[in-house]
């Protein structure tokens, strides 16, 4: 089985490495690597190009520009031949050298396999400030605007072509709005991993503060609306409520 590992980068030089090298640990080697590089202005197309011979021709890439993050994200879905594709942000790496062998061991028998991830400050990444749990998740919580972690979320490659791309028209929460469709409305069998697939840095669309959840939360009322689902702002903000906890549960793992 084959596992198309997606990164969009630009001007990515000073993270790049970190997220390449955590691609070369893994002790899966059945996978395809694609980076879309949305025609970077610093090094990045230098260090790929340093790095492209270690993957002894599992590597590909294009640089050209694009119209935002999930614009590229469809054009490496697009380049994938992988059977599973899964998406691995510029400034993201794998917690773990083993995710991919467990991914590849877990989706067998099902169309989409997710766990956990969590996030690092840029300057102290040996401190975890918030866990992501996905143990919960149900695909009624999607009304609240739960999803699973998306970086840690790895589904079949039909699934993605099939009516599956990300709507580029959502500028902060098309992932959200991608997922609304294929697990809430299409129902495809999942199965969760307990494991810490990802480390992300903050400072991310997601994570820059009270602005960006603003536009977050439209952009998720706007996904209700497309996809004919009620939801309301009561709804979504039981969400923050969850995150407060989550963030404190983070802060106390970094304390030990």
């Amino acid at each position: 089985m084959t596992i198309s590992i997606i990164t969009a980068t630009y001007n990515s030089g000073k993270t790049l490495r970190d997220t390449i090298e955590s691609v070369l640990a893994q002790t899966y080697d059945d996978i395809e690597y694609i980076i879309v590089d949305g025609a970077s202005k610093d090094d990045t197309l230098d260090i790929v190009r340093r790095y492209e011979p270690r993957f002894r021709g599992r590597m590909r890439w294009i640089s050209e520009p694009d119209k935002g993050i999930y614009d590229a994200m469809n054009k490496g879905i697009a380049m994938t031949s992988g059977d599973v594709v899964g998406i691995l942000n510029s400034d993201d790496f794998y917690s773990d050298s083993h995710v991919l062998e467990r991914v590849a061991s877990e989706v067998a028998n099902v169309d989409a396999v997710y766990g956990d991830i969590h996030y690092v400050e840029p300057d102290d990444m040996s401190r975890c400030v918030r866990y992501y749990s996905s143990r919960f998740f149900c695909p009624w919580m999607m009304r609240m605007g739960f999803m699973p972690a998306h970086p840690s979320f790895y589904c079949r490659r039909d699934i993605y072509l099939d009516g599956g791309l990300f709507d580029t028209s959502f500028r902060v929460a098309a992932d959200f709005e991608q997922l609304l469709r294929v697990i809430f409305l299409r129902g495809i069998r999942m199965r969760y991993i307990p494991m810490d697939f990802v480390t992300m840095r903050t400072g991310g669309a997601s994570t820059s503060g009270f602005a960006s959840h603003r536009k977050i939360i439209r952009d998720h009322m706007r996904a209700y609306r497309k996809n004919g689902i009620y939801s309301n702002y009561f709804f979504e903000g039981a969400r923050y409520l969850y995150k407060i906890v989550e963030v404190a549960i983070g802060r106390a793992r970094s304390l030990f």
